[in-house]
């Protein structure tokens, strides 16, 4: 059995194609991770923020 250069080629391409998808779905994954987990910390950071104003604790410092 012999390999050909167009059995090389056509292998290369078939490989080249499937690694170039694989990358674009990881690609869109991660973009759509960040964008929530973004989102996630804007909301936790305007929640605490809310919270800090309606219970302000009050601190009295007596030197000594």
């Amino acid at each position: 059995m012999t390999v050909s250069r167009a059995d090389l080629e056509a292998k290369a391409r078939e490989i080249t194609k499937v690694v170039n998808d694989t990358k674009e779905n990881a690609q869109n994954t991660a973009m759509i991770a960040g964008a929530g987990v973004a989102l996630l910390v804007g909301l936790a950071y305007l929640m605490g923020r809310r919270k800090g104003r309606n219970g302000r604790a009050v601190v009295e410092v007596y030197k000594v």
